[in-house]
C-alpha cells in the first residue's frame, strides 16, 4: 500500500530555494531529501517559486496562433447555428400546437392524418377528368 507523505510549507520552500539557487537540479533535490513522486519538486517550483526557474514557455508559429483563433470563431459560429436551429424547431412545434388547437385535433392525430395525403390539389386529379 502506498504511503502518503505530506511535506510542510517550510520544507517545500527550502527545496525550492535549493533549485532556484542553481546549486542542484530538481531531481537532485528529490534525491537529497528523499522526496517521493516524479516531478514533485518541479511542480513545487512552478507553483511556489519566484518564476525564474521552471516556467513553461509555449512557442507557437504564426499559423498556429491564427489556427486557434480560427477554431474559436468556428466553434462560436457552430454554437450560434445550433441555437438558431433549436429556436426554429421550438417555433415549428408551437405553430403545430396552435394549428392543432384551431383544428380541434391532437398533434399526433394531425401528423397521422397528413402523412398519407397527397401534397397538392393537382395530384388528386385523375387523367381524363377536368
Amino acid at each position: 500500500m502506498k504511503k502518503n507523505v505530506r511535506y510542510s510549507h517550510a520544507f517545500r520552500m527550502q527545496a525550492i530555494r535549493d533549485v532556484e539557487s542553481g546549486q542542484l537540479c530538481a531531481a537532485e533535490v528529490e534525491r537529497k531529501y528523499n522526496i517521493t513522486g516524479n516531478g514533485t519538486v518541479t511542480r513545487w517550483v512552478r507553483l511556489f517559486g519566484s518564476g525564474k526557474y521552471g516556467k513553461l514557455i509555449r512557442v507557437e508559429k504564426p499559423d498556429e496562433i491564427n489556427q486557434a483563433t480560427r477554431l474559436r470563431s468556428e466553434l462560436r459560429r457552430a454554437k450560434e447555428a445550433l441555437a438558431d436551429a433549436h429556436m426554429e424547431l421550438a417555433l415549428e412545434r408551437s405553430f403545430l400546437e396552435v394549428a392543432c388547437e384551431q383544428l380541434d385535433q391532437t398533434p399526433e392525430a394531425f401528423k397521422k392524418k397528413q402523412a398519407g395525403k397527397r401534397r397538392t390539389w393537382r395530384s388528386r386529379r385523375t387523367p381524363g377528368s377536368k
